[in-house]
């Protein structure tokens, strides 16, 4: 199997995956324990919190480990829900379900949400915030890059009205972090959700990185672990293999855009060649997404196609696959809904390589002359 789904998860890198061995066997500990197992357990984690810290730019205390980016960006929505009174929060429409759903829950309690709207080139209306009353909004959430079109959003040009108006911003920077240099001050946010699954780590670990000023409410409540603001029993292998992901990640940013930026130029000629339509692609991306449609082929049929060719593609998010329907990105992009449904999903990795891209392109023409054979003996 060719693997062009990295934006769903990566494979673990192998320094990451030889530094959480010891944990998953002989060293057991609790982290929370007094004893020798546990202070050595709790080592471990302030090692990796070292290191997710120093990857984006802040101190160590600013780092909240979580099992993932879903719980962070949880954390950031609803713990800020906790602190304040009911009023307004602005999210981006192409925002991933985890920020939209927690925020549709605060809609249902008090809270007023608002969508900032997309361009035709997915990137979220920066004028559609200005326009929106400042006293009333309290928190502001713009992803860093989208996850299904890779396109980049303007975070810092946000965050400077969010903190003109008396608003926490934060962003979901999931999709960017290893992609592009990540740096928390230069974004000027209050909080930044990452995951190590996307950047050659394990799953279940996460962070929302964290103003120290910043005040939030728990989602958990228990132990006081994570500063109060994340009781529970650390997953220390997990926290371990991350760190060592995100540093690595931090190391080989520029690297890995040299590797995947030709790759996607490369395939999205290709892909233009056959008649594809490209989504985002006059906007910047992160370089290793390519987010297309043929008009005539469905999504999912495509994706199943490449499968049995063996070629591992998304049509669309992979925490959304479950749901029916079109992008909820590509509509507030304006895109048809039929062309939306016909959606299809590259993302390349450190380990992809022009055969591979090559050998993509030529099952494509063997997939679409098939499919069309069939439509043309169909009608």
């Amino acid at each position: 199997m060719i693997y062009f789904d990295h934006n769903a998860t990566t494979p673990i890198a192998e320094p990451a995956f030889e530094a959480m061995l010891p944990f998953l066997r002989d060293e057991y500990g609790n982290a929370s324990s007094r004893h020798e197992l546990g202070t050595r357990a709790r080592a471990a984690v302030e090692q990796a919190r070292e290191q997710v810290a120093a990857a984006v730019g802040v101190q160590p205390v600013q780092v909240v480990f979580t099992s993932g980016g879903t719980e962070a960006n949880n954390l950031f929505v609803k713990g800020i829900a906790m602190r304040r009174k009911p009023g307004r929060i602005a999210i981006g429409a192409i925002e991933h379900p985890c920020v939209r759903e927690p925020a549709r829950q605060l809609a249902k309690s008090g809270w007023t949400l608002a969508e900032l709207g997309a361009d035709s080139d997915g990137v979220t209306r920066v004028s559609d915030l200005a326009a929106l009353p400042g006293a009333q909004t309290a928190a502001v959430s713009v992803m860093l890059a989208n996850n299904e079109t890779g396109v980049v959003q303007p975070v810092r040009r946000f965050a400077d009205l969010a903190r003109g108006a008396g608003a926490v911003m934060h962003t979901d920077a999931v999709q960017a972090f290893g992609k592009l240099p990540v740096r928390f001050a230069e974004l000027g946010v209050d909080a930044m959700t990452v995951s190590s699954h996307k950047i050659y780590g394990p799953k279940g670990a996460g962070a929302l990185i964290v103003d120290k000023r910043l005040d939030l409410g728990p989602l958990l409540a228990g132990g006081g672990h994570e500063r109060g603001l994340r009781s529970g029993t650390e997953n220390v292998a997990a926290i371990v293999g991350f760190g060592v992901a995100a540093e690595l990640a931090a190391a080989l940013v520029d690297t890995y855009r040299d590797h995947c930026a030709p790759l996607r130029a490369r395939l999205e000629a290709g892909l233009v060649q056959r008649g594809a339509r490209i989504f985002g692609a006059a906007a910047e991306r992160v370089p290793n997404t390519s987010y297309f449609a043929f008009p005539d082929v469905e999504g999912e049929t495509l994706v199943i196609q490449l499968d049995a060719a063996g070629f591992a593609a998304a049509s669309g998010a992979a925490c959304s696959s479950h749901h029916s329907g079109p992008s909820h990105v590509l509509l507030a992009m304006g895109v048809e809904p039929a062309l939306a449904t016909r959606a299809v999903r590259i993302s390349l990795g450190r380990g992809n390589s022009e055969e591979e891209i090559d050998a993509l392109l030529a099952a494509l023409d063997s997939i679409l002359g098939r499919l069309q054979r069939m439509s043309a003996i169909a009608a």
